[in-house]
């Protein structure tokens, strides 16, 4: 299954990283609401922070061009690939699927014979139910596993391919993405539909899960003056354990985790269970230790370096920094913040600082989830939990 036509919908990281991999081999159009995105793509230059994703829009002969306007694009499509938000929704207690569903209407109106691949993170049980509401079986869910900032690197060496469908277009459409990728011999695994999607949830469950234990090991330490790294470093040696995962943070953070846990524990509606919620409130209790062991040397003004939850990524939707920051003002200290992604004077009412060493100047303190090179002439200052100054 070479040479394909393919539709990418959504110039995220899931999509683009996508989008890139997939032109090695096959003609792609990139759609998108959002003109500047569109425009930089057309430039060959990158909208999302992503140095795999910038090098290969610069050097590699890619057969890929971005557009705001999908039905002309649509018409001709042998895959439409669906990769637009699903934010949570709190008050609906679920994903917001509606820019999905949006999509899927449109290519079945313009071309209702493409297969409609959805990547975009959903409910148990969506995949099923667009079928009957839309009255296609052209629609199949197929999980992604990315990091932000490495989202094409981790396309180009995928852990697994998993389809939630067990069909030949299914294992053609599996295949598609490991012959454009880096490896040989990636596993493939195709599911129904509802097992792709609780896959996909469990997984991400899982590494919050992960955070928050070490999280909450760093805690017990720092409460009862223990060296944590010596404790990590123990547990981890153990094989069954691993070191994966286990650098303490301010709380696990960015697109997909907060969410996904979410949305695992509203399907745990009606099903027995505890594990899945006590990683929420653990998430939640981090953020309050850390805010109060910020407070306890009485800062003046609290400085919040980047708000992004990892170095290579300008993402910082759901950052855990960002629960930090409402826990110290809720205590009446004054907060800025330095973020060069950023643009403007403040981020949600909360003064944003341009230059560097102004803001070191006027910080107390200095925050930051991850610790970097460039606060290392300040570093005592510096409030981190980093023991290991990896990502």
């Amino acid at each position: 299954m070479v040479g394909k036509r393919i539709v990418v919908a959504g110039i995220g990281y899931v999509g683009l990283s996508l989008a890139v991999l997939l032109a090695q081999k096959n003609t792609v159009v990139a759609v998108d609401l959002d003109a500047s995105r569109v425009d930089k793509v057309n430039r060959k230059e990158s909208p999302i922070e992503d140095s795999d994703i910038s090098q290969f829009l610069t050097e590699k002969p890619l057969n890929l061009v971005a557009t705001t306007d999908a039905v002309p694009a649509l018409a001709d499509a042998d895959i439409v690939i669906v990769a637009t938000p699903t934010n949570y929704d709190s008050d609906a207690d679920t994903f917001d699927t509606s820019s999905v569903e949006s999509v899927i209407a449109l290519v079945l109106e313009h071309n209702p014979n493409a297969l409609i691949v959805v990547k975009s993170t959903v409910p148990v049980g969506f995949t099923a139910r667009v079928r009957v509401q839309f009255g296609s079986d052209n629609i199949v869910f197929s999980p992604e596993f990315l990091r932000e900032g490495r989202a094409l690197f981790d396309n180009l060496h995928p852990s697994r391919i998993i389809v939630g469908e067990k069909s030949d277009r299914a294992q053609a459409f599996a295949e598609l993405l490991a012959a454009s990728s880096e490896e040989t011999n990636t596993p493939i695994l195709l599911t129904d539909a509802t097992e792709a999607e609780a896959i996909k949830l469990f997984a991400n469950t899982y590494l919050a899960l992960r955070v928050a234990y070490f999280n909450e090991l760093d805690t017990f330490s720092a409460v009862l003056g223990l060296d944590a790294r010596a404790v990590i470093d123990g547990v981890s040696l153990d094989p069954r354990i691993g070191d994966g995962y286990n650098n303490p943070s301010f709380g696990y953070g960015g697109y997909c985790l907060p969410k996904d846990t979410k949305q695992l524990l509203a399907n745990y509606r009606d099903v027995p269970q505890s594990t899945i919620r006590a990683a929420v409130e653990a998430n939640e209790l981090r953020k309050d230790f850390i805010a109060s062991d910020i407070l306890r040397s009485e800062p003046s003004t609290v400085g919040i370096y980047r708000l992004i939850m990892k170095a290579g990524s300008d993402n910082f939707r759901e950052s855990s920094i960002i629960g930090i920051i409402d826990r110290v003002r809720a205590a009446g200290t004054d907060v800025i913040v330095y973020e060069p992604n950023l643009e403007g004077d403040a981020f949600a009412g909360v003064e944003l600082v341009e230059d560097f060493e102004a803001f070191t100047a006027r910080a107390s303190i200095i925050v930051a989830n991850r610790m970097s090179t460039e606060l290392a002439p300040h570093a005592t200052k510096v409030y981190t939990r980093d023991l290991f100054g990896d990502n």
